[in-house]
């Protein structure tokens, strides 16, 4: 194979990539502003089954489901105004923690009020937190809801249990990591419920449910959880990025997009723990069973699509707790709500013996290269302190990894370039006879000891680092509005300036142009069109014209499809160009040293 195909072969190679992710990772834009206006109701109540059985059973006790969903009662057009007026509604406990503030409803003890205190909605700082969970009847409800349905106590006839509009009394005003709040209910037939919840300097929360049974019959309960989110929420679309309803059933990794849940409903699963729940890109709640429990899990759709009625809800059921008549049992369940910081899920996967709990970050298929990634550049950070510096230092790293391949490839590149003169006049000798110049070509090839194929390789083996660095950068929320310097607040957005407004210069933004928005070429990605143009005069020139002018046009097509990707990726691409430039620059003034005449 020709110098000229290999090389054309290798920029082809890295052209698709780059294309395969902007088809894949189309460039991150704002978010729609979420349809505050839309409200909803209160999910209604378990029905009751006339029969106990096992859960998942015909005639198992029922979960409070979205089979149906109520009218969205009318609110007032402020979307602060209307949850305001919602939390007002019901008594509540406030939740103060280092990592949350929120409260929690005393009716049906919802925890549905929840703002994460260390993340802004963007890089101004006084922005409005995160908000996570909101209360029933508010815009964008979403709340997780623990509590026991009876499996009846033998003659067919089930005692009254608390459910969602059951009004609970606290022991407290306040729940902080230093002071859990019991809740009691007592359902004036001899039953008698407690509920305590704690919560940790974090995001997870420990919900223990008791029972005390004075009644002169036995009586069976199910522990349950669920989560439930009204409306469809935005998405950004992309393909390797699942957000949605998610979780971990019987040691396997399950996800629904929300459009699947609208046209089929999945079928039940039965797990021995694990874990379920609803994921945005950066946030997640999940519920957390006790992982040696028996339960059926489900994932469900209810409501008219596209309405303010529509539901989405993840479940389970446990296996039934009989308490003996005099006695009382008890069950204790998580709930995970905040922010997916790699520590913290690793520190809980840990603690907690969760399974596969890590997979709540999308880590995508290549999980083998993509982890150890993030693991090393947050090692990196740690010891400089910004992820901008950690992106640079990673870099040298892999230069380092790779230097004996790539002083192989760039050595080879340097007496391919020395040898183009020999090849331009086999090309004038052989040029009409294909064959016959392959032949030449090859043999002078093995005669000057070349292989054409190696200058191919600093590519390729850039390849995969590229692809686990889009994707750490992609999906970790480490990198979330992680600075670098300069004009670079944001390493997981793309580059905030624009040659049209002069780089800020002028006395106008940077414009929207629609699907045209990729000529907004911002500094650092001209920085690395001028270093991939520098790279390449280092390398043999194709002999070809027409070759010659595809590859001078290679680092401006590079440019604007990089400048919409994110600044950290951009950043990487560049200072590695850089490096191989000082690289490549080292061996061939090395490989043209003359020896100095003998003396």
């Amino acid at each position: 194979m020709s110098d000229q195909r290999n090389l054309i072969l290798a920029i082809a190679l890295s052209v698709a990539i780059i294309m395969g992710f902007q088809f894949l990772f189309p460039p991150q834009r704002p978010a729609p502003t979420p349809k505050e206006t839309q409200t909803t109701g209160a999910p209604p109540a378990p029905g009751a089954p006339t029969a106990p059985a096992a859960p998942g059973a015909p005639g198992a006790p029922s979960v409070p489901g979205t089979t149906s969903a109520p009218a969205a009662p009318a609110t007032p057009a402020d979307p602060v105004a209307a949850r305001t007026q919602t939390l007002a509604k019901t008594p509540r406990i406030a939740v103060r923690t280092p990592s949350l503030h929120g409260s929690i409803s005393l009716q049906g003890g919802r925890i549905d009020d929840l703002t994460l205190a260390h993340y802004r909605e963007t890089i101004d700082k006084k922005s409005p937190e995160i908000r996570l969970l909101s209360p029933s009847g508010a815009p964008g409800a979403y709340f997780a809801e623990f509590g026991l349905v009876a499996g009846g106590n033998g003659n067919g006839a089930r005692p009254a249990m608390p459910g969602p509009d059951t009004v609970w009394s606290a022991n407290a005003t306040e729940l902080t990591p230093q002071k859990p709040v019991t809740l009691t209910w007592d359902n004036g037939q001899g039953l008698k419920f407690t509920r305590t919840i704690a919560v940790d300097n974090d995001y997870m929360f420990t919900i223990t449910q008791k029972v005390e049974n004075t009644t002169d019959a036995p009586v069976t309960v199910h522990p349950y959880g669920l989560i439930t989110r009204y409306g469809t929420p935005e998405t950004l679309g992309f393909y390797v990025l699942h957000e949605g309803p998610l979780g971990v059933l019987g040691g396997t990794l399950i996800e629904h997009k929300y459009d699947d849940l609208q046209s089929k409903k999945p079928p039940e699963n039965t797990s021995t723990g694990g874990w379920l729940g609803i994921t945005d890109k950066y946030w997640l709640a999940a519920l957390i069973p006790d992982q040696t429990a028996e339960l059926t899990a489900r994932f469900q759709h209810a409501g008219q699509k596209n309405t303010s009625n529509e539901t989405y809800q993840t479940d389970y059921l446990r296996a039934g707790l009989t308490v003996a008549p005099g006695a009382s049992a008890e069950s204790t369940d998580r709930l995970f709500a905040g922010a997916k910081v790699v520590r913290l899920i690793d520190a809980y996967e840990k603690q907690y013996n969760i399974t596969l709990f890590d997979r709540a970050i999308d880590w995508g298929w290549f999980y083998w290269i993509t982890r150890p990634l993030f693991w090393l550049l947050d090692k990196l950070f740690v010891v400089l302190g910004n992820f901008g510096l950690a992106i640079l230092a990673l870099t040298v790293l892999v230069k380092l990894a790779f230097f004996p391949l790539a002083n192989k490839s760039y050595a080879a590149m340097s007496k391919m370039k020395d040898l183009q003169p020999e090849m331009m006049k086999l090309r004038e000798r052989f040029g009409d006879d294909k064959q016959r110049l392959n032949q030449e070509l090859m043999a002078l090839y093995r005669k000057e000891q070349v292989n054409p194929a190696s200058g191919c390789l600093p590519i390729i083996v850039q390849i995969p680092v590229f692809f686990a660095l889009y994707k750490v950068l992609f999906v970790t929320i480490e990198m979330r509005h992680a600075p670098f310097y300069g004009w670079i607040k944001d390493l997981s957005a793309q580059d905030p300036t624009s040659w049209i407004n002069a780089f800020g210069l002028l006395p106008w933004g940077i414009p929207d142009l629609g699907p045209l928005n990729i000529l907004n070429v911002g500094i650092w990605p001209i920085i690395m069109g001028g270093s991939m143009y520098l790279q390449q005069k280092l390398n043999p020139q194709p002999p070809d014209p027409v070759q010659a002018r595809i590859f001078l046009l290679m680092p401006f097509i590079f440019t604007f499809m990089l400048a919409q990707f994110a600044a950290g990726l951009v950043i990487y691409w560049t200072w590695n160009n850089l490096l191989s430039i000082a690289q490549q620059w080292v061996i061939i003034k090395k490989m043209h040293r003359k020896p100095k005449p003998a003396t």
